[in-house]
């Protein structure tokens, strides 16, 4: 058994709960409300500028020129690609590149990135790939599930993001990550093993968080 097999195998309930969350289904049934789908976006594109971080930090941390060149080409995607799109796809439900640019992490969103990139900056390039894993592997898995409901994909407003995460490429990418972190587990004594399952859960928690926060639309007190 792989570690991505095992971490699969025993985080299944975990796991399946974001699956299950109201948002994920709202948007593969199309009854998700718009405004619910707005917050999101701005979280979302907040939450990717300290993602792509991550990237940077794994190319910092490699010693292998293909895994430097890999994280490389995940930073330059994400920045110049992936967020291009954020903000086209954005702009067709109101938000402005100002509105973006200026927006504030909520609670939940600095939490998790905030982890995310301690757990990076202090660990090792197998913890920086447990705490990065759980968002792009169970996206890849979402939108793989929603593609398979009718109609889903032609939404006017959702079909987008689930084509997007249903993709070839980005499974791709999220299959390349599963593969790095097996690679990097593998030989390590089980005390190591542990510690990389709790960050992948942890940031498996905080993904359920995020949708739950969007959901709820939960921002800072007064604010």
């Amino acid at each position: 058994m792989t570690f991505s097999e095992r971490l699969y195998e025993r985080l299944q309930p975990v796991w399946r709960r974001n699956h299950a969350h109201s948002f994920v289904q709202g948007m593969g049934d199309g009854t998700l409300e718009l405004e619910k789908f707005r917050f999101y976006m701005i979280q979302d594109y907040v939450y990717l500028k300290d993602y792509a971080k991550l990237f940077a930090l794994g190319a910092v941390k490699s010693d292998d020129l293909a895994v430097m060149g890999k994280f490389a080409a995940l930073l330059d995607s994400t920045l110049n690609e992936e967020m291009s799109l954020h903000r086209a796809y954005a702009a067709r439900f109101g938000i402005t590149e100002e509105e973006l640019e200026q927006a504030k992490p909520s609670p939940i969103t600095l939490a998790y990135t905030h982890y995310m990139l301690h757990t990076a900056q202090n660990g090792s390039l197998a913890e920086l790939t447990a705490a990065l894993l759980p968002c792009m592997w169970s996206y890849s898995e979402i939108g793989k599930e929603l593609s398979r409901l009718p109609g889903a994909s032609e939404h006017s407003y959702y079909g987008d993001w689930i084509k997007m995460y249903s993709s070839e490429e980005f499974g791709g990418l999220a299959q390349w990550c599963i593969g790095l972190l097996d690679q990097l587990a593998e030989g390590k004594p089980e005390a190591e093993l542990n510690r990389l399952e709790e960050i992948f859960l942890n940031t498996t928690r905080y993904e359920y968080m995020f949708w739950e926060m969007a959901y709820r639309m939960e921002s800072w007190p007064d604010d």
